[in-house]
């Protein structure tokens, strides 16, 4: 019937000039041929008959069950089951935003259909098809209170409440980095808890129902401040200009503006295999929250000024002192003092380095 249609079509003049009309119009659905048209084009186009398409019925639209700004149970359960496939890397919160979104159109992707980011009828059958009902702890799972990398009070708080029970040997610094890890798996261990290193809701709730809140002295231990070295003993090339003047011999950073020292620090070189070099160098880069991809380790508040070199805090070196070493950089124990230097130091200051 169609393509008998589309021949009377193509030998009528009348009709060929009514369907470039059309054409111009409007766009048939997926495909469909445009029906005859009837004598009065612009009579139709005001008052479609009901056979425009030919008695076919259209195909119920596809129903819309999930989307992006929803908040509610399934969309919970929505996220468990994309996690259990692998497209959802975050935990289920019941909220459909970004994550969601990209995770549903993922599937989508995977499964071959439309990519929408939307969940329609279809998309969720299939979906519930081949994933199985979320469990509880699927569906709430525990919730991270800290991990590596972490720098806060309340991780200053978890290592003093580790301290009490003998399972973090040093002081509190609130950085949570190896030495901090490795304490929270021994007491994960001892306690019979899934040994992660880190601290998700069962493992605080333990640890802070067997220990006492810590006191200030506890959580902020006074620290040994270091004299201040004079300025006739730095390195000459120390003394103009602002200038951060590392003694090897001395295992000390000092910071001098114009040759008044305004701030000095003790440091720990790198080991034989990895020396720091000496010369004099300038801050070339910051990076507040620097993690080296190359040992995979932090190393925050870093100044770069040679290469890979830098000047950093380190948790390692406040935890045990010069029993280690560093890959080369120049390490710092103090983080409050680093902590304003970095904010004080700008790109292109100097760096002196000698014995």
């Amino acid at each position: 019937m169609r393509s008998a249609l589309l021949r009377h079509h193509l030998v009528s003049a009348a009709a060929s000039t009514a369907a470039v009309a059309l054409l111009l119009t409007g766009c048939s659905a997926q495909g469909s041929e445009p029906s005859e048209p009837g004598p009065s084009e612009s009579a139709q186009e005001e008052s479609p008959g009901p056979d425009d398409g030919e008695g076919e019925e259209d195909e119920p639209a596809d129903e819309v069950l999930m989307d992006f700004g929803d908040e509610t149970d399934q969309v919970r359960e929505l996220q468990a089951r994309l996690l259990q496939l692998g497209h959802f890397a975050a935990q289920p919160t019941g909220y459909y935003g970004d994550v969601t979104l990209g995770a549903v159109s993922e599937y989508q992707r995977a499964a071959g259909m439309d990519v929408s980011g939307t969940v329609f009828r279809s998309t969720w059958d299939a979906l519930t098809g081949e994933t199985s009902d979320p469990t509880e702890e699927e569906l709430f799972p525990p919730q991270q209170v800290m991990g590596y990398g972490d720098n806060s009070d309340q991780v200053r708080e978890l290592q003093a409440r580790l301290k009490q029970l003998d399972l973090f040997a040093d002081n509190p610094t609130g950085y949570y980095g190896d030495v901090t890890t490795a304490a929270v798996t021994a007491y994960q261990e001892s306690r019979g808890i899934e040994a992660t290193g880190t601290v998700f809701e069962p493992t605080w709730d333990t640890l802070t129902g067997e220990t006492e809140q810590p006191g200030e002295d506890e959580m902020f231990p006074p620290l040994e401040v270091p004299e201040v070295e004079p300025a006739q003993e730095l390195d000459e090339r120390c003394l103009t200009g602002r200038v951060l003047c590392i003694s090897k011999t001395s295992s000390t950073l000092s910071w001098v503006i114009d040759g008044d020292v305004q701030l000095t620090v003790d440091v720990r070189f790198g080991a034989e295999e990895t020396p720091t070099r000496e010369g004099e160098f300038e801050v070339y880069w910051k990076s507040r929250n620097h993690h080296s991809t190359l040992y995979d380790s932090p190393m925050p508040y870093a100044m770069f000024f040679d290469g890979g070199q830098a000047v950093h805090y380190s948790e390692d070196f406040a935890a045990n002192g010069y029993n280690g070493a560093s890959h080369g950089c120049v390490n710092v124990r103090d983080e409050g003092a680093i902590a304003g230097l970095f904010d004080d130091v700008a790109e292109g200051d100097r760096v002196v380095v000698y014995w």
